[in-house]
C-alpha cells in the first residue's frame, strides 16, 4: 500500500510539473503573437487580383445553381436531401458510439485519404466524426458544381478549382482543436512544438515581408558547390543574360559536336545537378560529351524591359555562338527544359528563317509549344488574372518569383501547401534537409515584359502554334522548326501535359522526330537516372497518331529515358576527339562552377 500511495504522489507532482511547463510554453506563445502582430502590419502589398477570383465568379456560380433549380428542382432536391441523409445518420450514428462508451473503429471508416492517417481519425469517435462531416461536406459541394450546368466550361473549371481550394484549406487537419496528430505532439512537448511552431510561422512571414509562403526544406543544409552543384566546370563566358558553364571533361575523348544545355529561368539550372547520384550534367560529361549549361541571371527591377527577345540574342544564339568558338564547330546540339525549351523552338524559327544551321540537333524536355489545352492552370490564364499580373508587374518591373512559387504549389496544395504547413506550424517541425525542396524555394524572378509576352502572346493567345509569333522581326511558325528532334514529355506531368507536348511536336516540320513518354511528373519524370531503375518510358515511331492513339500502340520498356535518348543523342554527335578542357585562350576562366548567377535570391 505504501509503495502504490508514493507512485500516486510522484506521478501527481510530475503531472502538476508538466502542466506548468505547459502554462510557461503557451505564455510564450502570446509573446510570440505580438511579434506576428509586427511581422503582419508591414506586409508587403500585391495586386489583390492574384489571390483569386473576385465574388463575381462565385456569384455566377450561385446563379446558375438556382437556374438549375428552378428548370429541375427534382435533381436539386435530391441532391440536397442526399446530403441531410448522409449528415443526419452520420450524426446518429456518433451519438451511438459515445453512448456506448466504447472509443472503437466504426464499421466503415470511411475513404482512405493521406491526411488522415493517425488512427485516431477512425477509431476515436469525435475524430471519426469530425473526418466524416467534412468529407460528406466536401462531396457536397463537389457535387453542386457538377451538376452547374449553364456556365462557361472554363468558368466552371475555375470554379472548380478555387471550390477545391477552400475544401482543402478547411479540412480538419489544418485547424489545432481537430488534428489528433498536433494536439499529441502538444501535449507530449508541453506546449514547446506550438512554441517552435509559432517561431517557424513568423520566420517564413519575415522571410517573405509578411506573404506567407511555406519553407518546405531546411535551406541551411545546402551549400551551393558545396554538397549540391557540385560537377566540375567553369563559367567560361558572361553577360547581362546568363552565365556560360563548361563542365570538366571525364573521359579522354569526347564526341566532337558540343551540347549546350539551355535550363529554364523561372528556376535555376542545378535540378540537373543535384548530387552525384542523379545529376543529368554528370551523366552527360561521363558519356563523353562537351557539355555547356546555361545559367540565367535572377532579374530585377532593371531586367523590366527585357524580353523574349533578349533571352534569344543574348541568351540562346549567344551561348551557341560561344561553344562553337571555343570548341572550334559549326554546330551545336540543343536542349531545352520547360520554358526553354518553348523558347529554344522560337529560337530554331529565327534561326531557320536567317539562313543559320547552328543547330544540329534539339531536345525538347516537358515544352509547350502548341497552349491550346491550359490543362490546370486555365485558372490561371483568365483575364483578370493575367490583368492583375500585368499591374503587379507594371508596379516591380518583374513578376516576382514569390507568385509563380505561390502559383505552382497551390496546383498541389495538399502535398506542398498544407502537409508542410502542419509540420512545420503546429507540430514545430523543422523542414527536411531535401535537396529538390531547396532547389523548389529557390526561384528566380521573370522581367516584366518578357512575362506578359509569354503569358499574353504564348498561353492565352496560343500564337506560336495558330499563326505565328513576332519576335525580332520575324513571324516564327512551329513548321520552320526542321533540324532532327527528340521530345521528352512526362505521363503525369501537371505543368506541361504530355499530350500538349506531344501535339505541338506533330505539328514541327522535322522529318526526324522522336518522341518518348517517361513515367512521373516535370521533375521526376525527367531527373530520372539509370541507377535508380525507377521509372519507365514509353515510345511509338508513329507520331501521325492523335495523343489517344499513340498512347495505346505506345511500347513501355523498363528503366529510365537517358540512355535511349543518350543513343539518339551519339549518333549525331560526331566522331570522337581529345577531350577539351574549360574555356580557350579568348575565353578565359571567370570562376567555378556553378558560377555566381545561380547564387542570386529572388528578393520577396
Amino acid at each position: 500500500m505504501t509503495t502504490t500511495t508514493t507512485k500516486s504522489t510522484t506521478d501527481s507532482a510530475v503531472s502538476g510539473e508538466n502542466l506548468d511547463k505547459l502554462n510557461t510554453n503557451l505564455k510564450k506563445v502570446e509573446e510570440l503573437t505580438q511579434r506576428l502582430s509586427q511581422v503582419m502590419s508591414h506586409r508587403s502589398m500585391h495586386n489583390a487580383a492574384l489571390d483569386g477570383p473576385n465574388q463575381e465568379l462565385f456569384t455566377k456560380a450561385a446563379s446558375a445553381y438556382w437556374s438549375e433549380a428552378l428548370r429541375d428542382p427534382a435533381k436539386v432536391l435530391e441532391h440536397q436531401l442526399q446530403f441531410w441523409s448522409k449528415s443526419v445518420t452520420h450524426f446518429v450514428e456518433a451519438q451511438q458510439a459515445l453512448a456506448s462508451g466504447k472509443l472503437q473503429a466504426p464499421a466503415d471508416p470511411g475513404p482512405k485519404d493521406r491526411r488522415f492517417a493517425n488512427p485516431l481519425w477512425d477509431t476515436h469517435p469525435y475524430f471519426n466524426f469530425v473526418k466524416q462531416q467534412y468529407l460528406i461536406n466536401a462531396a457536397a459541394v463537389e457535387q453542386a458544381i457538377d451538376d452547374v450546368t449553364d456556365m462557361d466550361s472554363k468558368e466552371k473549371q475555375r470554379l472548380a478549382y478555387f471550390s477545391r481550394q477552400i475544401l482543402d484549406m478547411m479540412s480538419p487537419t489544418n485547424f489545432l482543436a481537430t488534428n489528433p496528430d498536433a494536439l499529441e505532439k502538444a501535449v507530449e512537448t508541453e506546449g514547446q512544438s506550438l512554441v517552435q511552431g509559432l517561431e517557424n510561422l513568423i520566420s517564413d512571414l519575415e522571410s517573405n515581408n509578411g506573404e506567407l509562403i511555406v519553407k518546405l526544406a531546411d535551406d541551411k543544409a545546402f551549400e551551393l558547390g558545396g554538397n549540391i552543384a557540385t560537377t566540375p566546370g567553369k563559367v567560361v563566358y558572361r553577360n547581362k543574360m546568363m552565365e556560360l558553364i563548361q563542365y570538366t571533361p571525364t573521359t579522354e575523348k569526347v564526341h566532337k559536336i558540343p551540347l549546350v544545355l539551355f535550363p529554364p529561368w523561372i528556376n535555376k539550372f542545378y535540378i540537373l545537378d543535384l548530387k552525384e547520384q542523379n545529376s543529368m550534367v554528370k551523366w552527360l560529361v561521363d558519356q563523353g560529351h562537351t557539355l555547356f549549361v546555361v545559367s540565367w541571371v535572377n532579374p530585377d527591377a532593371a531586367y523590366a524591359g527585357v524580353g523574349l527577345e533578349d533571352y534569344v540574342e543574348d541568351g540562346y544564339i549567344r551561348a551557341i555562338t560561344e561553344a562553337k568558338s571555343i570548341t572550334g564547330q559549326k554546330q551545336v546540339n540543343a536542349i531545352g527544359y520547360c520554358i526553354a525549351g518553348t523558347t529554344l523552338s522560337l529560337t530554331l524559327s529565327l534561326l531557320k528563317q536567317r539562313g543559320d544551321k547552328s543547330v544540329k540537333s534539339a531536345t525538347l524536355f516537358t515544352a509547350l509549344t502548341d497552349f491550346g489545352d491550359q490543362g490546370e492552370f486555365a485558372p490561371f490564364l483568365t483575364d483578370d488574372f493575367i490583368d492583375g499580373i500585368e499591374a503587379e508587374t507594371e508596379d516591380k518591373g518583374i513578376l516576382p518569383s514569390i507568385i509563380m512559387a505561390r502559383t505552382f504549389t497551390f496546383l498541389r496544395s495538399n502535398d506542398l501547401v498544407y502537409t508542410p504547413a502542419i509540420k512545420s506550424y503546429m507540430m514545430g517541425q523543422t523542414p527536411p534537409a531535401f535537396d529538390l525542396l531547396y532547389w523548389n524555394g529557390d526561384g528566380a524572378n521573370l522581367p516584366a515584359k518578357m512575362a506578359m509576352q509569354y503569358l499574353r502572346g504564348l498561353c492565352q493567345r496560343n500564337e506560336l502554334a495558330e499563326g505565328g509569333f513576332d519576335l525580332l522581326g520575324h513571324h516564327l511558325v512551329l513548321d520552320e522548326v526542321d533540324v532532327p528532334l527528340c521530345a521528352i514529355a512526362c505521363e503525369t506531368d501537371h505543368i506541361a501535359p504530355w499530350k500538349d507536348s506531344y501535339r505541338g511536336v506533330q505539328q514541327m516540320g522535322s522529318k526526324d522526330k522522336t518522341f518518348i513518354m517517361t513515367q512521373s511528373g516535370h521533375i521526376a519524370g525527367i531527373v530520372n537516372p539509370p541507377t535508380k531503375n525507377k521509372y519507365g518510358h514509353y515510345t511509338n515511331t508513329d507520331l501521325s497518331l492523335d495523343y489517344q492513339a499513340w498512347a495505346e500502340g505506345a511500347e513501355f520498356h523498363e528503366g529510365s529515358w537517358w540512355p535511349r535518348w543518350g543513343e539518339w543523342l551519339k549518333k549525331r554527335a560526331g566522331a570522337k576527339v581529345a577531350a577539351r578542357d574549360p574555356g580557350d585562350s579568348e575565353h578565359p576562366v571567370l570562376c567555378d562552377a556553378p558560377g555566381t548567377y545561380v547564387t542570386v535570391k529572388a528578393k520577396p
